[in-house]
Order: C-alpha cells, then structure tokens, then sequence
C-alpha cells in the first residue's frame, strides 16, 4: 500500500510540473497575441491596397499579353507552405500539411521549420519573416514562371477567424485572373498599363507572401495558446483525480494500520 502511495506521489508531482509548462507556454503565447494581430490587420491593409491596383491593371485588354496572365492546360503547380517553427499548436501543423497533401504533383516550397523539415528546404523562421525576404522569394518565383518554369502558383496558409478559430485554405497568386471591373476606364498609366502590370506583379507577390506569413503567425500562436489551455485544465482534471485516489490509498494504509494494532494488542 506504501508503494501505491508512493507512485501517486511521484505521478501527482510529475503532471504538476507538465501543467506548470503548459502554463507558461499559455502565457507566452498570450503575451504575442496582440503584437501578432496587430501586424495582421496591417498587412491585411496593405493587401488590399495591392488587390484593387491588381484588379484594375488586370481589366484592361493588354493585360492578356503579361506572361503572369498566361494559363496552360496542365498546369507544373509550385506551392508556398506556410507551417509554424514549434509545435503545441494544437491542429494548426497538421492542418496546413493535410491541405498540401492534397496536391501530391506539387512542388512544395517550405517557411516556418515544420515546412522547410518537411520539405527538405534551408530554415526560415515564419515568426520572424520579412517583407525583403518574400521580396527575394517574389522576385525568384515570377522570374522563373514568366520563362514557363511552371505553370501556376499557390501558398498554403492559414486564415484566423478569431482567437478560437482558424483554418488552413489555399491561395492561388499566379496567373492574375482577368478582371471584369469598368470603373477603370478613365484611368491612364504610364508607359501603359501592361508595363505598369508587368512590374507591380513581384511586390504584389511578395505581399501576399507576407500577408500570409503574419496571419499564419497571428492564427499560430492564437491555436498555441488555446491549446496550452485545454492541456492546463485537462492536468489540473488529472491532478484533482490522482490527489483523490492518492487519499483514498492513504485512508486505506492508515485503517490497515489501525487494524493490525487492534488485533495485535487482541492477542
């Protein structure tokens, strides 16, 4: 019976100390939620900004002539993967790899150390990833799909809801799709609006690179949080268990005890 005690003991101290990371890791995340969303929201701001002269360069007839317009039948997919550099996130990992997976023909371009492990690529920390960063990987990726190199470009983020709700989705950049606006009729550019078209491309590129990054960041450490949560209270659960068995033992020993005496002292 002492030997029973004894484990609930060590079992009891062992899930107090688990529950005690888990909560430091809960408070941590917390602390970079506010910083996360608030570098979403702007690079929210800033995508849009970039969408509108997208779609409105994109109205135009000589916009087809772009060779980020170019659309082929089979198409050789390259697809960014955006993942987090730690784990205890909850699904937010497994979510992102189960969407790509989806495209086994792929090929497959890794940020955050969960991707790039994955997918054979040098570190790049999805946390701290910049916009002159994505400008490198822009520049790389449209050169390489203006020569025919591939055929069409997606990323693979996760899209934030709100601090309990995030999804993984899949964006597709290239090719720009033609668009039916007609308020852009009176607009002019100069030279004209395919050179305009043809230079925006990699900052509008590498701007959702980056929108995609900060809100997969902002989702990350939103899913870590929730998730050191629930481990917290489920150690708690098994704490308030194990202390209860833990005394029931301990009752147990102490009216063994008791009885042993009595019938001792019988004889």
């Amino acid at each position: 019976m002492s030997q029973n005690t004894k484990a609930l003991r060590i079992r009891i101290k062992s899930v107090n100390s688990t529950m005690q990371l888990t909560n430091a890791m809960g408070l941590v995340a917390s602390s970079k939620i506010r910083r996360a969303n608030e570098a979403m929201m702007k690079a929210r701001d800033y995508m849009t900004a970039l969408e509108n002269t997208i779609s409105v360069l994109s109205a135009d007839r000589e916009s087809l002539k772009s060779p980020y317009m170019r659309k082929c039948e089979t198409a050789r997919t390259k697809i960014i993967v955006i993942a987090g550099d730690r784990g205890l996130a909850g699904g937010y990992n497994a979510n992102v790899f189960r969407l790509a997976a989806e495209y086994p023909d792929a090929e497959f371009i890794g940020i955050g150390k969960r991707a790039c492990e994955k997918y054979g690529d040098d570190f790049i920390s999805s946390e701290h990833y910049s916009f002159d960063e994505a400008e490198k990987l822009a520049d790389k990726l449209c050169t390489e799909f203006a020569y025919g190199e591939f055929d069409r470009l997606g990323i693979i983020s996760t899209r934030y809801h709100s601090v309990m709700s995030q999804e993984a989705y899949i964006k597709w950049i290239l090719p720009f799709e033609k668009s039916e606006r007609n308020d852009a009729a009176g607009m002019i550019f100069e030279p004209d609006c395919l050179t305009v078209l043809n230079n925006v491309a990699r900052e509008y590129v590498a701007g959702v690179i980056t929108v995609c990054a900060r809100e997969s960041f902002a989702s990350e450490v939103s899913a870590r949080r929730m998730a050191m949560d629930s481990a917290s209270k489920n150690a708690q659960q098994m704490i308030n268990d194990l202390q209860l068995e833990y005394n029931r033992a301990r009752q147990g020993a102490i009216t063994q005890e008791i009885t042993e005496i009595v019938a001792g002292s019988g004889n």
